[in-house]
């Protein structure tokens, strides 16, 4: 008997389980993690994808994130995690060729296998793989299912067995600007999971109304240094101000930002970018401007916009950031 999972999958709209894991952790239950160790002949997901599964045993409700899929076998692997959950003996589901469940077929022909392991709040690696997330450091989780380790990335060498995931920090987004088109960038990009911040100096002291995206009244510079920078951080500049543009692009470029975008017709960067050249500021960091801002997918609405704001970051990110 498979375990029932909801009808509609949006717990597989979750791609990061670190998160649920420190619910669980400071609620004091345990979880199963589950990661995709192993894909052959192209399956949905890369190897490294994982879900995370918890029972609470009381009324709060159980806890699944992430999905391997599409449907396929997320029912199977749940029944396999809640057993885990009960006995804390680690497993290696295999789906597809030399299953020992041909009854549970991939359609897109992929094998995959998938390791789960219990994991304890109070295991020491989950408390290092936390921290990591919190101080936005890239950490590997090495793991066999019985014994695993987390450290900084490159720092925990692994033994024969061990299967190692790098987890890198949370994609951050700084939208700059307030009219529909910065709204509608920064709404998508907290429905993406990314940790979103809207910037408008000296802007309304209500909050824009959009779930999960944070909100700052004061000056790039200062909304910067108070956000933070690194290099998995997008800056999307959509102020349509000159001036504004210009006070962005100083306090962005420099900045470790990994990607700095900049709205606005191509024939006027020059335009924003004279005072900065002015100021000394080397082409080599000029050129780090996407501009203009976004994939070509030729639509200006806001939501078009935002869609290729949003699909350019992405691109950049997974390693495919050439324009179409």
């Amino acid at each position: 008997m498979r375990t029932s999972l909801p009808d509609w999958p949006v717990f597989g709209f979750v791609d990061d389980v670190r998160p649920a894991l420190d619910a669980a952790r400071r609620q004091g239950r345990t979880s199963v993690l589950a990661t995709l160790v192993a894909v052959e002949g192209g399956g949905p997901r890369p190897v490294g994808t994982q879900m995370v599964f918890s029972a609470s045993g009381d009324a709060t409700p159980d806890v699944v994130v992430g999905y391997f899929s599409g449907g396929c076998v997320e029912s199977d692997v749940a029944d396999h995690a809640y057993a885990c959950l009960a006995d804390g003996e680690p497993r290696r589901l295999v789906y597809g060729e030399g299953s020992p469940w041909p009854d549970i077929r991939l359609l897109c022909g992929a094998r995959i296998e998938i390791l789960l392991e219990r994991v304890e709040p109070s295991d020491p690696a989950l408390g290092v793989l936390i921290a990591a997330l919190s101080a936005r450091q890239p950490a590997d989780w090495v793991t066999d299912g019985r014994r695993r380790a987390c450290g900084a990335s490159g720092t925990v060498e692994p033994w024969p067995g061990a299967f190692v995931r790098r987890c890198e920090p949370a994609q951050r987004l700084v939208v700059f600007g307030s009219d529909p088109t910065a709204l509608a960038i920064a709404a998508l990009g907290a429905q993406s999971g990314f940790e979103t911040t809207l910037v408008r100096g000296k802007g309304p002291e209500a909050p824009p109304p959009v779930p999960g995206l944070a909100y700052s009244r004061e000056a790039p510079a200062g909304a910067l240094a108070a956000i933070g920078t690194d290099a998995w951080t997008a800056i999307a500049i959509a102020s349509h101000n000159l001036e504004l543009d210009r006070e962005a692009l100083a306090a962005a470029l420099p900045s470790d930002a990994g990607y700095v975008g900049l709205l606005g017709a191509r024939r006027r960067l020059d335009e924003r970018l004279a005072p900065l050249r002015a100021a000394g500021v080397p082409e080599a960091v000029l050129s780090r401007v996407h501009a203009p801002i976004g994939l070509n997918i030729g639509g200006k609405a806001p939501w078009a916009v935002a869609v290729s704001v949003i699909g350019e970051i992405m691109a950049e990110r997974f390693g495919a950031g050439a324009k179409a």
